[in-house]
């Protein structure tokens, strides 16, 4: 298994490691419930640093992104960052991920989830046709988030960046706990505010700033948080988790992200999408709250009430904030109506729930 630059303080920490993505990460400390407590009403921190990070350079590197991505990243500046997808040949999606512009036109960064990055780098490599130059810059980049409405308060006083002000889906470069180069963005997966710090760690500058952080949020309560809190927060906020929610099969018009596939531009299975569109998908993800008890896990079937099979929950927890089980899935569109009556299999009986907006309430 891989290590990131802070596994060793998390085993310090007593947390509760396990493989994911080829890397050992700490799936909790203090338990979830008080983790997930402790990023809505406060601050907790993440690492992170197994997702990956690509550099594309030159004069035709906006072009190769628009071609793979399903977003306009020619409407970026510089300074800012947009979520976008990876549509694959037949309209589903290779990856979701982050494009920052660090110089437009220019200079970009892609940020993508940790178990796709061998293919997501050959996925885009396929399309580049203009030898557009491509960093794989993964294994020496470090990631922290810390989430949270005080998170910014807390560590306002080790850079000289205004991350008070620093508004969603932008980010700033510059000295942070001492360090140079360090992105700060604030394009956050829990809903809770905060920010992300991605660095390289040059001359044990990863304990530096690890360290420079709780020794200023120690005392302000802030915690660190493992990869299951971090799960049942994005899950509050109805952000979809590839693998879950998203993957090679569903398209992003059926995943609710037509507001990131722009049909302005050309760009992998736009004609696919393009008659989805016009046609209508024939699922869609839905968000639901159990009505009776129960809790929903990933591939249980979602029924009608005359007990037919309408789809299946792709994620689904006690949520700790709202003190209900909640949930998301694919279901026939004709099923797909707000407020409307399913059932979930939960083992040996169907469990009623309602349809809900997203974020859940």
């Amino acid at each position: 298994m891989k290590q990131t630059a802070f596994t060793n303080k998390h085993i310090a920490l007593g947390a509760k490691m396990a493989e994911f993505a080829g890397y050992n990460m700490p799936i909790s400390y203090s338990g979830i419930n008080d983790e997930h407590a402790a990023v809505r009403k406060n601050a907790g921190i993440f690492d992170v640093s197994h997702m990956g990070e690509f550099i594309l350079k030159g004069e035709f590197a906006l072009d190769l992104i628009q071609l793979v991505t399903s977003n306009d990243a020619a409407k970026l500046s510089d300074g800012q960052a947009q979520y976008s997808c990876l549509p694959n040949n037949e309209g589903g999606i290779v990856d979701d991920l982050l494009v920052y512009c660090i110089e437009k036109n220019k200079v970009y960064m892609l940020v993508v989830n940790a178990s796709n990055i061998e293919k997501d780098w050959n996925w885009i490599q396929q399309h580049n046709t203009k030898n557009v130059e491509m960093h794989n810059i993964s294994d020496k980049t470090c990631l922290l988030a810390i989430q949270g409405p005080n998170a910014t308060k807390m560590l306002q006083s080790l850079t000289e960046i205004d991350i008070l002000n620093l508004k969603y889906y932008t980010f700033a470069k510059g000295k942070f706990a001492g360090v140079e180069n360090v992105l700060i963005s604030a394009t956050g997966y829990t809903g809770a505010g905060g920010v992300e710090i991605y660095f390289e760690d040059k001359e044990g500058d990863a304990e530096k700033i690890w360290n420079a952080i709780f020794e200023v949020g120690t005392s302000q309560g802030l915690k660190p948080i493992g990869l299951a809190a971090r799960d049942t927060l994005r899950l509050e906020m109805g952000f979809c988790l590839y693998g879950n929610d998203i993957d090679a099969t569903a398209s992003p018009l059926e995943a609710g992200l037509g507001w990131i596939t722009k049909f302005t531009k050309e760009f992998t299975a736009k004609e696919i999408l393009q008659k989805q569109k016009q046609e209508g998908v024939k699922r869609k993800l839905i968000a639901f709250e159990m009505i009776e008890k129960g809790i929903p896990r990933h591939g249980y079937e979602i029924k009608n009430e005359a007990g037919e099979k309408i789809g299946y929950v792709t994620s689904g927890t006690q949520s700790p904030t709202l003190q209900k089980a909640i949930g998301m899935g694919y279901v026939n569109s004709a099923n797909a109506q707000l407020n409307a009556t399913i059932f979930i299999a939960v083992r040996d009986k169907t469990v009623q729930a309602k349809l809900v907006k997203i974020p859940f309430q």
